[in-house]
């Protein structure tokens, strides 16, 4: 099954026109869709997951017309937005229950397997009893994943899963995700860098409702491999710099600017810098403006 966007278009009433003729075609497995706040990641997200309409364009998730047949797509859908809401005092196990019975899971006994089936693969088991206010950040999105797997979808889309997380629940929440796409088409929306890096085999990149690049990470990389270039400055070089050089980030090391350019041949006093996904991200992002990160 392919999920396929085509010429999809989307100005919401205060005239910012979210979404630009936006052309992708996912396939099975994690996609990444990268870029800053704002670019459009949540309304492309957003009407994937029937929830907004589209002006124009179409999408088809395998036969299915997803801005059409709704109800249909919503059966096979699961959805974790960026922020989403629990009852602080109702149980995990019992939410979920709850859950899998709005998704049409009756029978009692097969929704107790499913839901039992769930908690353990999402590793909440055994705090299926203690009520979803007293979880942490990344238990709590581990009960989104969990929420989202009910009635084995075929396309999951997950909004900024890993914000505000702590390293450790950051990794155990990306392998709960890369074991899940080995079967179904995950979309995960971010604008970390290292998520997509570390998961995914095809993204896009996306800025101002357009998309800039598609394709695999490791060949957005080997792309740029050659033409990164970096050098630490003194700050009041910087502005120099911006208007010379083709500038994709700045980083303050020990308190001082170290650049990285982007160029064919080596610029006079930069040393040779392996490329990777950021430098990509930022190229494609922000051009010649300088990033300070």
């Amino acid at each position: 099954m392919e999920l396929t966007i085509s010429n999809l278009s989307k100005t919401y009433s205060n005239g910012v026109q979210a979404l630009k003729d936006v052309n992708l075609t996912i396939k099975q497995g994690m996609f990444g869709l990268l870029g800053p706040n704002g670019a459009g990641k949540s309304s492309l997200m957003r009407t994937i997951a029937t929830l907004q309409e589209a002006d124009s364009g179409s999408i088809s998730l395998g036969s299915l017309n997803v801005l059409t047949q709704k109800e249909e797509v919503r059966q096979i859908l699961g959805y974790l937005p960026q922020e989403f809401g629990v009852y602080p005092k109702v149980s995990a196990e019992d939410l979920l229950n709850h859950l899998a019975v709005l998704k049409g899971i009756t029978n009692r006994k097969e929704r107790q397997e499913i839901v039992k089936a769930l908690l353990y693969k999402t590793n909440l088991y055994d705090a299926r009893k203690k009520n979803l206010g007293g979880y942490s950040g990344g238990m709590k999105q581990r009960f989104g994943i969990a929420q989202a797997l009910l009635a084995s979808p075929k396309l999951i889309i997950v909004d900024e899963p890993t914000a505000g997380l702590d390293p450790a629940e950051r990794n155990r929440f990306l392998n709960l995700l890369s074991e899940i796409g080995e079967n179904t088409i995950v979309i995960l929306s971010t604008h970390i860098v290292e998520d997509v890096k570390e998961l995914c085999s095809d993204m896009a990149i996306i800025n101002k409702g357009e998309v800039l690049y598609k394709g695999n990470p490791q060949d957005a990389i080997d792309e740029i491999q050659g033409r990164v270039w970096s050098k630490r400055i003194a700050k009041s070089e910087l502005e120099t710099y911006k208007k010379t050089h083709v500038v994709i980030s700045d980083k303050l090391v020990g308190g001082t600017p170290v650049i990285r350019v982007l160029a064919d041949i080596a610029p006079e006093g930069f040393d040779a810098a392996e490329g990777d996904l950021e430098d990509v991200y930022f190229a494609k992002i922000f051009g010649t403006q300088v990033i300070t990160v």
